[in-house]
C-alpha cells in the first residue's frame, strides 16, 4: 500500500467533527478504495481545549490556521472555517502557493475569491476541490465536470439552501407564520442565530454563481446574480399557492438567453407535481438541462455533518487515489469568459401577485382593468374570507408575460387609491 495521504485539517465545527469521525469510523474500507490510507496530521481550531466528541489522540493542534500550509507532514489542507476572506483565504492562499492541494466546503471564498484561486491552483498543478460547497453530499460539482461535461448546459435550477426550504416546508404544512418557521428551523439547529445570508438569499447566490461558472464557463460573479429573500413573504402566500396548484420555493436559476447569462435567487411558485414541490425540509435539489442528456435531477441532504463530511472525504479519495489536477471550474482559468448579464426584464413567465385594499366596490374590477391594459391576462384570481369593513386581500395568477410588462403593470396598480401596502409579486416558474 502506498504511503499515506497526510491531511491538515483547519476548522472543527459541525462538519469539520464529521470528517475526523468518517475517516477514524471508515479509515480502512477508505483505504481500500483509493489503495492508501487518509490520516490526519495536524489540525487548527478555535479552541483547542473544546471537547468535540472526537477522538484527537495523536493529532498535533496548530495554533493558526496558516500554519498548516507550511508543514512538511500535511500533503492536503481542508479549509473548513468559512468566509469568504480572513483566515480562510490566508490559508489557502498559502497552501495552493507552497504546492498543496486543498479542499473545501467554502462557498462563499470559491464565489467571490475563485477568480484569485483558480488561477494559483492551476500555475502550481494542485487540486483546489470544493464539492462540499453546494449541496451539502449531493455530487452536483462532479456532476456538472465530469457526468455531464459533454452536454451544452441550457438552464441549472434548484433549491439550494437547507434552511430556507425548511422555514418553507414548515409555512405550507403546518400553516405557522414566517417568524414561528424561522424559531423552529433555530431551535432544531438549521438556522444560525443570525439567519441573515440563508434567509435574503446570499448564501443561495453564492452557490448559484459556482454552478454557473461550471456549466456556463465563466468566472463566478455572486454580484451578477439578482437576489430576492423570503422577507414579507406571509402564511397567506403560501395556502394561496397551494390553491392554486402551486408550492412556494427558494428558488435559483442561471439560464442561457439571447441577452446573455441571466442569474437569479427568488421566492418562486413551482407545480405541485414538480420534483422540486416534491424537496421538503433540509433537502437540496438541482435539476440539470443539457442539449444531449435532457433533464437530470440530483436530491438529497444539503447540509448537516453527515452529507459534508461526505463530500468533502470524496474529494480527499480523488486525491489519495492520484487522479490528475482538474481545472477547478471545469475549464482552465484562461478559458473562462466574463459573464455577459442578461436583463432580468426580459424574463418571461406567470406571476403571482398578493394585493391589500380597502373593502369597497369596484376594486378587484379595477385590478382586473389595470391588468388588462398592459395585456397582462389573468388566470386565477380569489379573495380570501374576510370580515365586512376590514382590508381585503386579492391573490392571483397570470399567464406568461414579460417582467417588464408585469412590474409596469405592478407600478400601476400600487399607485391605486385603495391599495393598503405594496403589492407582493412572486414568479412562477413551469
Amino acid at each position: 500500500m502506498s504511503a499515506p495521504l497526510r491531511i491538515g485539517l483547519a476548522g472543527l465545527g459541525t462538519v469539520g467533527a464529521g470528517v475526523v469521525r468518517l475517516l477514524k469510523d471508515r479509515g480502512p474500507a477508505l483505504a481500500e478504495r483509493c489503495g492508501r490510507r487518509i490520516e490526519i496530521a495536524a489540525v487548527s481550531a478555535r479552541d483547542p481545549s473544546r471537547d468535540r466528541g472526537i477522538d484527537l489522540s495523536g493529532i498535533d493542534f496548530v495554533e493558526t490556521a496558516v500554519g498548516l500550509a507550511a508543514r512538511e507532514d500535511v500533503d492536503v489542507v481542508v479549509e473548513l472555517i468559512g468566509g469568504a476572506g480572513g483566515a480562510a483565504r490566508a490559508l489557502v492562499e498559502a497552501a495552493l502557493g507552497a504546492g498543496k492541494s486543498v479542499v473545501t466546503g467554502n462557498k462563499a471564498l470559491i464565489a467571490e475569491a475563485g477568480g484569485t484561486l483558480a488561477p494559483l491552483a492551476e500555475a502550481h498543478r494542485v487540486h483546489l476541490r470544493y464539492e462540499a460547497a453546494v449541496g451539502g453530499g449531493i455530487p452536483v460539482i462532479k456532476a456538472l465536470s465530469e457526468g455531464l461535461a459533454a452536454n451544452r448546459i441550457r438552464t441549472v435550477r434548484g433549491i439550494l439552501n437547507g434552511t430556507s426550504n425548511y422555514i418553507l416546508t414548515r409555512m405550507e404544512e403546518g400553516g405557522t407564520s414566517f417568524a414561528s418557521a424561522l424559531a423552529d428551523a433555530q431551535a432544531k439547529g438549521y438556522a444560525e442565530a443570525d439567519p441573515t445570508f440563508d434567509i435574503d438569499g446570499t448564501d443561495a447566490a453564492h452557490k448559484l454563481a459556482i454552478l454557473a461558472s461550471l456549466a456556463f464557463g465563466v468566472v463566478p460573479a455572486p454580484h451578477a446574480v439578482h437576489k430576492e429573500g423570503l422577507a414579507g413573504l406571509t402564511d397567506l402566500d403560501i395556502s394561496a399557492a397551494r390553491a392554486f396548484g402551486y408550492s412556494m420555493k427558494l428558488l435559483a436559476v442561471a439560464e442561457e438567453t439571447p441577452d446573455g447569462l441571466l442569474q437569479r435567487v427568488h421566492p418562486a411558485l413551482v407545480p405541485a407535481d414538480s420534483p422540486l414541490a416534491a424537496v421538503r425540509e433540509t433537502e437540496n435539489a438541482i435539476t440539470i438541462e443539457g442539449d444531449y442528456v435532457g433533464r437530470s435531477v440530483i436530491q438529497g441532504l444539503g447540509a448537516g455533518a453527515g452529507p459534508t463530511a461526505s463530500a468533502v472525504v470524496a474529494d480527499l479519495l480523488d486525491i489519495a487515489r492520484g487522479v490528475p489536477p482538474a481545472p477547478v471550474f471545469g475549464r482552465f482559468f484562461p478559458r473562462l469568459a466574463e459573464a455577459r448579464p442578461a436583463r432580468l426584464a426580459a424574463r418571461q413567465g406567470g406571476y403571482f401577485l398578493r394585493l391589500k385594499v380597502q373593502d369597497r366596490p369596484r376594486v378587484m374590477a379595477a385590478v382586473a382593468d389595470t391588468l388588462g391594459d398592459a395585456e397582462v391576462s389573468i388566470d386565477q384570481m380569489h379573495q380570501p374570507h374576510h370580515v365586512p369593513n376590514t382590508p381585503v386581500s386579492i391573490v392571483l395568477t397570470t399567464y406568461d408575460t414579460d417582467e417588464a410588462v408585469m412590474a409596469a403593470a405592478v407600478e400601476r396598480l400600487a399607485r391605486h387609491p385603495a391599495l393598503i401596502e405594496a403589492p407582493r409579486l412572486i414568479r412562477i416558474e413551469a
